[in-house]
């Protein structure tokens, strides 16, 4: 069976160490590579440490991992947390903090929407099939480029990793999805996603402002395989939220 490796482990790391960002290679997500395009992706801060990744999926709102913003079980608070939109460099862009009590949970997945104030940052299509096996997918993140002590090789720009969809029924996927379930496996083609980079885009490979937003990235082992949390499965709970 597969362990299943959260990439919260990341968060709890850095937030327990105290670590900065260091600088990081431009081969990223352990193996992946630098981007060149990803305005709707977003950088989640706690403490002003990097955890995790997000995407702008409405002009007020922002989607990641609902376990990037528990430590040790209890909720983090809002004032603790800051965004970093408009930029694929962390160290640029503009910070916008959560609104107070602005955060919504999935009942059903491993997702999380927060309110922030408006942005003026292009905003993803969200996508309103499921992913069929076989797919070829794009996961975005800041996250960690080694292994071992992922606090220490988290990286200052946005980078990515091709991966492609398998049945959730592979012997490989057992203890990430299920048949049914709201997350499907993705194999690695060119890199895996790794700490820092839960809550981030999987998104469809296509031109320039025609992608769709896939998947929400919640795990890894670090290696072969990676997981995500289907967007389609959520649409109807991500609108009722963001049409507010």
């Amino acid at each position: 069976m597969v362990r299943r490796v959260h990439v919260l482990l990341l968060a709890a790391l850095l937030l327990g160490t105290g670590s900065v960002m260091s600088s990081a290679p431009a081969s990223a997500v352990i193996g992946g590579s630098k981007s060149t395009y990803g305005p709707w992706a977003v950088r989640m801060l706690v403490d002003g440490k990097p955890a995790c990744t997000g995407t702008a999926v409405a002009r007020q709102w922002i989607l990641s991992a609902s376990h990037c913003f528990f430590e040790q079980a209890q909720p983090i608070a809002d004032k603790r947390i800051s965004f970093r939109v408009g930029s694929l460099d962390v160290r640029k862009g503009t910070t916008v903090h959560p609104v107070p009590g602005g955060r919504v949970g999935s009942a059903h997945a491993d997702m999380m929407l927060i309110k922030v104030p408006p942005m003026t940052v292009p905003t993803a299509r969200l996508a309103t099939a499921g992913v069929h096996p076989g797919q070829a997918v794009r996961q975005y993140g800041w996250g960690a480029t080694c292994t071992g002590d992922e606090n220490t090789c988290q990286s200052p720009v946005l980078k990515q990793s091709d991966l492609r969809v398998v049945r959730p029924d592979d012997p490989r996927c057992d203890g990430y999805t299920t048949p049914g379930g709201s997350d499907f496996c993705m194999e690695k083609v060119s890199g895996i996603p790794a700490g820092g980079d839960s809550g981030g885009p999987v998104m469809s490979i296509a031109p320039r402002g025609t992608e769709t937003l896939l998947g929400v990235f919640d795990g890894s082992d670090r290696e072969k395989i990676a997981e995500a949390g289907e967007i389609s499965q959520q649409l109807a709970w991500i609108r009722s939220i963001t049409r507010q």
